[in-house]
C-alpha cells in the first residue's frame, strides 16, 4: 500500500503515539482495553444504559437582565457502569483526564447555553475514575452562560426562575437514561452561594423527556428561584425620587409673587426627575415589552412633580386675571341681556335699552328689595326669565348662524365664569393638604399590590 504524501506521515503518527501509549499504560489498563471499542456503548444490545448525575455549582458570575441570561461555573459529574471496564481488586483507578478519549463517555449537552467553555489550566479540568465493578466517574469543570426568560413586570421586586438542563445529543431514551443521583440533594454549593442582587429562595430538581421530531430524549432540570435584593433600588432610585416629589411641594410655601423661585424649583425638579428615569433604564433592555414597576413608581413622581407645576401656572394665572366681583356679575347679565336679543326676546331698540338700564341699577343699587317678585329670583332665574316677544327665524339664514354661534360662545363664557377662583391664594392652601395625601395614598397602593399581589 502506497502512503498519500500528505496522509502518509500522519497515518504514521497516530500509529506509532498508539504503540507508544500501549507501552506506557499499566498492565491492567491494557487489559482493560484490549477488545474495547469506545464507539459502542455499555450494554449495547442489551436495553440502556442509566447515567447518574450531579452538580457542583462553584459560582453564578452574572444575571443580566438586557441578555436575558446567566453565567455560572459549574462542577459536573457523571455515573454510569460499563461491564467491559470490570476487573478485579477492591481500589479504583484514578487515570489522567487525557485518557478519557480511549473510553465511551455520554454525549451530554447543556441544552439552553450560548457559550460555554472547559477549563485547561494547567490541564484540562478532567477527572476520570474507574471502579472494580466497571462504574465510571467522570467529572467536569464547565463554565457555561445559559439563556433565563424573565418576566420583569415587577422589577426590581420580582422573582426569577431559571433552568439549568441537561441532554443527550444522540441516544435517545431507549439507549440511555438519565437521572439524578441523590434527587434534590445532587446539586451542591448554594448554601454558600452569594450574588450581587439576588438571594436563592428555592431550587430542586426534576427528570423529564425531550421530545423532537427524532425521537425522545433524556433530559434533567435543575430549577432554582432567585429573589431580587431591593435595597438596592430603594437607596438609589426610589428615596431620591420621592424626595423629588416633597422637594417640588416647597414651592406651595413660597408667595405666588416670586415668580423666578417658583419656576426655578418647578423647572428643576421636572429635569432631574427626566434624567433619573433616563438612568433607572440603563440595565434594562432597550425593547422591552414589559410595564415595569420602578417604571410605574418613576411616572407616578414625575406627574406629581409635574402637577406641581401645572398648579402654580394655574394659580398666577387667577391671579393676574381675578375681576371684581361687582364687574363681573354685570359682565354676566350684559352677555344675557345680548342673547334674550338675538333670541328675539326685545321688540323694539327702545326697549331693549331700557330694560338693560333698568337691570344695570338693579344691580348697582342691590337694593334688596323683596317687593317685587322679580328681585326675589336668584340672578339666573332673573337672566333667563321669558319675555313675551317674536321669536327668531332660526332658519338656514347665514345671520341665524352667525347668531347661533354667538349665542353658544356667550354661554361658554358664562361657564368659565362660574369657574372663577375668588381667591387665587387658596390654591395653594388647598395643595398643601391633597398633593401630599394624595402621594402617601398612591404609595399605599403601590407598595401593597407589588408585594402581596
Amino acid at each position: 500500500m502506497r502512503l498519500s504524501p500528505v496522509g502518509g506521515p500522519a497515518l504514521l503518527l497516530l500509529i506509532i503515539s498508539g504503540a507508544v501509549a500501549e507501552e506506557v499504560l499499566p498492565p491492567t489498563i491494557q487489559k482493560l482495553m484490549k477488545g474495547y471499542n469506545k464507539y459502542l456503548r455499555p450494554f449495547f444490545g442489551n436495553g440502556p444504559v442509566t447515567v447518574g448525575m450531579s452538580l457542583d455549582i462553584a459560582s453564578i458570575d452574572t444575571i443580566s437582565e438586557i441578555n436575558m441570561d446567566y453565567t455560572a461555573t459549574i462542577f459536573l459529574r457523571q455515573r454510569w457502569t460499563d461491564e467491559r471496564l470490570v476487573f478485579e481488586g477492591n481500589k479504583s483507578l484514578s487515570l489522567d483526564g487525557r485518557l478519557v478519549e480511549l473510553l465511551w463517555v455520554p454525549d451530554t449537552f447543556i441544552v439552553d447555553s450560548k457559550k460555554s467553555f472547559l477549563h485547561d489550566i494547567t490541564v484540562e479540568n478532567r477527572l476520570i475514575r474507574i471502579f472494580p465493578n466497571g462504574t465510571v466517574l467522570y467529572a467536569l469543570r464547565i463554565t457555561t452562560t445559559v439563556a433565563c426568560n424573565m418576566d420583569l413586570t415587577k422589577y426590581p421586586m420580582d422573582r426569577q426562575t431559571c433552568t439549568l438542563q441537561l441532554e443527550s445529543w444522540g441516544y435517545n431514551v431507549k439507549d440511555v437514561v438519565f437521572y439524578w443521583t441523590r434527587g434534590n440533594y445532587s446539586v451542591s454549593g448554594l448554601d454558600t452561594l452569594q450574588l450581587a442582587q439576588y438571594t436563592l429562595e428555592d431550587y430542586y430538581t426534576s427528570e423529564s423527556e425531550a421530545v423532537y421530531e427524532t425521537g425522545n430524549y433524556p433530559k434533567l432540570i435543575f430549577h432554582f428561584r432567585l429573589k431580587r435584593s431591593i435595597l438596592y433600588f430603594i437607596l438609589e432610585t426610589y428615596v431620591p425620587s420621592s424626595a423629588l416629589v416633597v422637594l417640588s411641594w416647597v414651592s406651595f410655601w413660597i408667595s405666588q409673587s416670586s415668580v423666578p423661585a417658583r419656576i426655578c424649583i418647578g423647572v428643576t425638579t421636572v429635569l432631574t426627575m427626566t434624567t433619573l428615569m433616563m438612568g433607572a433604564r440603563t440595565s434594562l433592555p432597550n425593547a422591552n415589552c414589559f410595564i415595569k414597576a420602578i417604571d410605574v413608581y418613576l411616572g407616578i413622581c414625575f406627574s406629581f412633580i409635574f402637577g406641581a407645576l401645572i398648579e402654580y401656572a394655574v394659580a398666577h394665572f387667577c391671579t393676574l386675571h381675578q375681576p371684581n366681583s361687582a364687574h363681573a356679575y354685570m359682565y354676566g347679565q350684559e352677555m344675557q341681556d345680548r342673547e334674550d336679543e338675538m333670541n328675539g326676546v326685545v321688540t323694539s331698540i327702545g326697549g331693549s335699552r331700557a330694560l338693560r338700564a333698568r337691570k344695570r341699577e338693579e344691580v348697582l343699587s342691590r337694593s334688596g328689595s323683596t317687593s317685587s317678585p322679580t328681585h326675589s329670583l336668584p340672578k339666573e332665574e332673573l337672566a333667563n326669565a321669558p319675555v313675551p316677544g317674536p321669536r327668531m327665524d332660526t332658519g338656514p339664514h347665514p345671520r341665524g348662524r352667525c347668531l347661533r354661534t354667538i349665542l353658544q360662545v356667550g354661554r361658554l363664557v358664562r361657564f368659565l365664569n362660574c369657574c372663577h377662583v375668588e381667591n387665587p391664594h387658596y390654591i395653594d392652601n388647598y395643595s398643601r393638604l391633597t398633593f401630599p395625601l394624595s402621594f402617601i395614598f398612591i404609595n399605599l397602593l403601590y407598595w401593597t399590590y407589588y408585594l402581596y399581589f
